[in-house]
């Protein structure tokens, strides 16, 4: 198990909400992109994730690059290295662009499943951290502990990872991501370790945390939207999920709150898979979602915390309450690099580990 991580120049973890990653290069002449027909040939396929978050997607990129570009973006649900690693190897390639958390971009750039960006195409100026070769972050969304308010008032329910994992002061049915990057940062939090103290992760540790909560994890969930779903039919009476999923569920009608108490922040980033058959326009669509205007459309609706500064401004005070103090030490950043080295061979112990 690697031990320790070589950061790449220029990037910050915490420089992402705090400002303290280092200057990124200017480009020159980033693409501009003007109303037209697409050829007839372009096309693509984003593998994203369901629910509301695909609305989003759909409202904030994809509706309106298809108007402004002419090529047409069908949306596949829920990203799976392994089926990325599977097409490349193939050479059957079925996504064009994959919207992944840290982890999965990290170590997918490893194996060499992504293409290289083409930064005179993509404008990545205004990025605050996150840019890599192959891959770049676009927000920064937020996991924690969610309840319906009706069933479970205040001081009946967990907030933090810690009364999460405490099945006898608060006992009920779990929901738990089957993805073992945050899953076993949440368990050595639980455990103890310091949120700022995590990496690199005591995985022996994490695994032994996971196995005093399994009994008590009725759902081990794969797809995103199932962390609300799951909540609202009753199958579980607590959820590990996101702000972002919380907020537009809240303004649905749904009786769900979140607790900011404590949160597991993980960046999202944007790659191409390599050998993509529809490159080009796959670098037009990173270039457009990545346009300033586009993140915040994105972020409004959701409550993330865009990787621009430019963004950022473009936010209302009402999308802002649903972002995470960074400097509260209760919170925690995953550590994308550590991730890079370890995150496929964890994935398969994990996987082993919820079929025991």
């Amino acid at each position: 198990m690697t031990k320790r991580s070589t950061r790449l120049p220029g990037v910050s973890r915490r420089g992402f909400l705090l400002g303290s990653a280092a200057a990124m290069a200017t480009v020159s002449g980033p693409l501009i992109l003007v109303p037209g027909k697409a050829k007839a040939s372009e096309k693509l396929v984003l593998v994203s994730w369901g629910g509301q978050y695909r609305e989003a997607v759909e409202n904030a990129f994809v509706k309106p690059f298809t108007q402004q570009t002419g090529i047409p973006v069908t949306i596949s649900d829920t990203p799976d290295l392994a089926k990325v690693k599977a097409q490349v190897a193939s050479k059957n390639i079925e996504w064009d662009v994959f919207d992944g958390v840290g982890s999965m971009a990290m170590a997918g750039a490893k194996e060499g499943l992504w293409e290289p960006i083409d930064k005179s195409i993509v404008d990545v100026s205004h990025l605050k951290t996150g840019v890599y070769p192959e891959t770049v972050a676009f927000y920064m969304a937020a996991g924690g502990v969610a309840w319906d308010p009706k069933r479970y008032p205040d001081g009946k329910h967990p907030t933090d990872f810690k009364t999460y994992f405490d099945s006898k002061t608060f006992p009920g049915k779990r929901g738990l991501r089957t993805r073992v990057s945050e899953t076993l940062e949440v368990a050595l939090i639980a455990d103890g370790v310091a949120p700022r103290s995590l990496y690199p992760l005591d995985v022996e540790r994490a695994f032994k945390s996971l196995d005093r909560i399994k009994p008590h994890v009725a759902k081990w969930i794969e797809a995103t939207p199932q962390t609300i779903t799951l909540l609202q039919s009753g199958e579980i009476d607590y959820s590990y999920t996101y702000a972002s999923r919380v907020k537009p569920a809240q303004a649905s009608g749904v009786s769900i709150q979140f607790s900011f108490d404590q949160t597991i922040n993980l960046p999202e980033y944007l790659q191409i898979v390599r050998g993509s058959p529809n490159k080009q326009a796959a670098m037009k669509f990173l270039a457009f979602a990545l346009k300033p205007d586009r993140l915040a459309a994105f972020c409004e609706t959701l409550g993330f915390i865009p990787n621009s500064d430019k963004a950022g401004a473009m936010l209302s005070a009402e999308a802002k309450k649903w972002q995470p103090n960074m400097a509260r030490p209760n919170n925690a950043i995953m550590d994308d690099l550590w991730w890079r080295d370890n995150y496929v061979e964890l994935e398969k112990r994990m996987k082993e580990w919820l079929l025991a």
